[in-house]
């Protein structure tokens, strides 16, 4: 996994200004890979003025009318959302990221860090549909961080992470990633009749993020086994 493998998606963010200066936030910290859902104009004078600099990443920004079609072919979703949320039990302090994302870089493709609208923040569904919800510490919950100050910090943590040199094709077909494990489980889970109307089908989702590597591979190995993993 690199830095190009690590992709910051703004979901329906409303003011130019803030794509912009979120734009400057990635770049400071030697990301470039942005995604918009349903943007306000990103290209918008306000929008240039802040960027400073990453006219670049705005001009090659991917636009998205959902949050399907701008996760599709990402390995592992992290939301960045309020500890208070319903939509998780188990919340990852914004300064752990970095090692949690360590610890699992040999099994992971490619990564996106999902940011909420100014106004409310994501939907509880989007945050269900993520692998994990990551929240920013902070001494007083009110005022909420500004959406480009969120990107900031954690363009921050995960500029900490020491990164591998890319992988090669070969290698990249060889991986059995969060993706492909979390399909497995869906597909054992439905035949067992734990449908997502149920909370225990989220949890269990859920708790699959959180495996170290050497258990997700544990878990890979058994699950590829299952007919019902496959789909059968």
């Amino acid at each position: 996994m690199t830095k190009n493998d690590i992709i910051f998606i703004l979901y329906k963010p409303a003011v130019p200004g803030n794509i912009g200066a979120s734009a400057r936030a990635m770049k400071t910290m030697g990301f470039t890979s942005l995604r918009l859902i349903s943007p306000a104009n990103h290209l918008a004078d306000e929008s240039l003025m802040m960027a400073h600099g990453s006219r670049d990443i705005l001009e090659n920004a991917e636009i998205y009318k959902n949050f399907e079609k701008a996760t599709e072919d990402l390995d592992f979703i992290i939301a960045l959302t309020a500890k208070n949320r319903s939509a998780k039990e188990d919340y990852l302090d914004s300064n752990e990221l970095s090692q949690f994302l360590a610890q699992k870089e040999d099994v992971l493709g490619k990564v996106g860090v999902l940011f909420g609208t100014e106004e409310s923040g994501l939907p509880n569904q989007l945050i269900l549909k993520s692998n994990i919800a990551v929240s920013i510490p902070m001494t007083d919950p009110y005022p909420s961080l500004n959406l480009s100050q969120a990107v900031m910090v954690i363009a921050y943590e995960l500029s900490q992470l020491s990164l591998s040199k890319p992988r090669t094709s070969k290698e990249d077909m060889s991986i059995e990633g969060w993706k492909q494990l979390q399909q497995r489980v869906i597909n054992t889970l439905l035949l067992s009749g734990i449908k997502p109307e149920n909370p225990l089908y989220h949890r269990i989702l859920e708790r699959v993020s959180f495996l170290s590597t050497g258990d997700a591979r544990l878990l890979h190995s058994v699950t590829s086994r299952l007919p019902s993993a496959h789909g059968e």
